[in-house]
């Protein structure tokens, strides 16, 4: 993906905007931030602002599937992690779709079920997020060519996955006495069955994590 100051980048679930920095800075592009939390997007644009980069990035309020914004309006559409809360994924598929330019980059990243993964095998993690489901690189695949989009590469990390989630339990073991008191009880048990779920997961063969990019 060739990027520069003549770029127009959509970071869509944009969280705190670290991203839209990263490529703000080291390109010199335009980003436009999407994202539903207003909290989290007064603090992504404050540290815009503290970073000097808030006449590059525009942060606005919104959900991705129904992005804001005009058809054929941006070079490239990214996201990280942010598609697996959707109730609805083929809907954000569409609007990125809609909103990327004819040869745009279409470039992510969502914590994915296996396409051998199981619904009973699934069911924790599910259960633990309140989803019905998970996308999969087939969906993803799918999906993209029903819109016209061709297929440029899946980086699978997916062994990155367990290795994150295992780091961040073990440092939550690790500091539980400095939470006791600050959190209830029974939210870090929650949080760590969560955790241990997600690392059984990709251990197991049921999660699926990497980059993946699609050209329109």
């Amino acid at each position: 993906v060739e990027i520069g100051p003549d770029t127009q980048v959509i970071d869509v679930g944009a969280g705190y905007g670290g991203s839209a920095r990263f490529l703000a800075r080291q390109f010199g592009c335009k980003v436009t931030c999407l994202n539903l939390s207003e909290v989290e997007n007064e603090r992504n644009r404050e540290m815009n602002r503290e970073a000097g980069l808030d006449h590059l990035i525009d942060v606005v309020d919104g959900s991705f599937e129904d992005i804001p914004c005009q058809d054929n309006a941006f070079d490239v559409v990214w996201s990280q992690d942010a598609f697996l809360h959707s109730g609805d994924r083929p809907r954000v598929l569409e609007e990125v779709a809609r909103v990327l330019r004819t040869g745009g980059d279409f470039v992510f990243t969502d914590p994915m079920a296996s396409d051998a993964a199981t619904q009973d095998a699934l069911r924790p993690i599910l259960d633990r997020l309140h989803l019905d489901s998970m996308g999969t690189p087939g969906f993803y695949d799918k999906q993209t060519a029903r819109l016209g989009m061709s297929k440029v590469e899946f980086d699978d990390l997916t062994e990155q996955l367990p290795r994150h989630y295992g780091r961040v339990l073990a440092e939550t073991e690790s500091r539980e006495s400095e939470l006791t008191g600050k959190i209830s009880e029974a939210y870090l048990t929650r949080m760590k069955t969560g955790l241990r779920n997600w690392v059984h997961g990709g251990e197991s063969g049921s999660l699926a994590w990497g980059i993946l990019h699609y050209k329109s």
